[in-house]
């Protein structure tokens, strides 16, 4: 049914925007999400297929489609919003394909985007796996221009000494870390030692999962640069997005 759903075009894409902490909090850009629009169960979330993608390697031509949508989007969000940028996932399997540089340069020229609107995210477990495949393909992305993350920092086994040699522009602190902010003084500290230690490498600190106003204030406090999660904004479909552009640009 997923080789099908591929076949068919029954995947869409939505996006969940990020907004920056550093003043006033505004919309920075969005991260690309990957749905399923079955046509017995309706909209699917990426949960319940990316894994079996994963396995069966349709990951791989799923995620070059995904990163064409997005550049062909962010393309017209700027035209609106200058600064906006769309942020990618890879996978493991996405990460091993030696296809994909070339794949995302043709991408990038199809879109006509400018490659440093496009982060491409990358969990910390993706790099432990093999951290020299990860740091060649990473280095091939950065020859491209486009930025790189960290994702789902804090739950991965990577290392310092692997880290500071990666072209990275961002980290992003995984949900577990920002649930208990406000209720368990462990997790403030923590996650302020995950703020610390990304300032310390130079890039740039993303919190995803806010809920509420008091998880935003904690982050502020925590000198967290940006945040992602409910309390701003679902996953958007297209519509969603130039709605929530055109009302921000009023």
């Amino acid at each position: 049914a997923l080789r099908q759903a591929v076949e068919r075009s029954e995947l869409r894409v939505h996006y969940q925007p990020q907004v920056s902490l550093n003043g006033d909090t505004g919309l920075s850009g969005f991260e690309a999400l990957v749905r399923w629009e079955h046509p017995e169960r309706g909209l699917i979330d990426a949960s319940e297929f990316v894994s079996l993608a994963e396995s069966t390697g349709l990951i791989v031509p799923i995620g070059l489609w995904v990163l064409g949508q997005a550049l062909r989007q962010v393309s017209r969000w700027r035209e609106t919003r200058p600064g906006v940028t769309v942020s990618v996932n890879l996978s493991a399997r996405q990460l091993a394909d030696p296809a994909l540089p070339a794949n995302l340069a043709t991408a990038i020229r199809d879109s006509g985007a400018d490659p440093g609107v496009l982060y491409l995210e990358v969990t910390e477990d993706a790099v432990e796996k093999d951290p020299e495949l990860a740091g060649r393909m990473l280095a091939a992305f950065d020859q491209l221009g486009v930025k790189l993350v960290v994702d789902d920092f804090g739950t991965g086994h990577s290392s310092l000494q692997s880290l500071r040699h990666l072209p990275l522009e961002e980290i992003k602190i995984h949900p577990s870390f920002v649930s208990g902010l406000g209720a368990n003084p462990d997790d403030a500290a923590l996650l302020g030692a995950l703020v610390e230690l990304g300032h310390a490498l130079g890039v740039t600190v993303i919190a995803e999962g806010v809920e509420t106003d008091t998880q935003l204030a904690h982050l502020r406090d925590l000198g967290c640069d940006g945040a992602q999660g409910y309390l701003f904004s679902r996953p958007l479909p297209e519509e969603g997005v130039l709605a929530l552009l055109g009302a921000g640009s009023n």
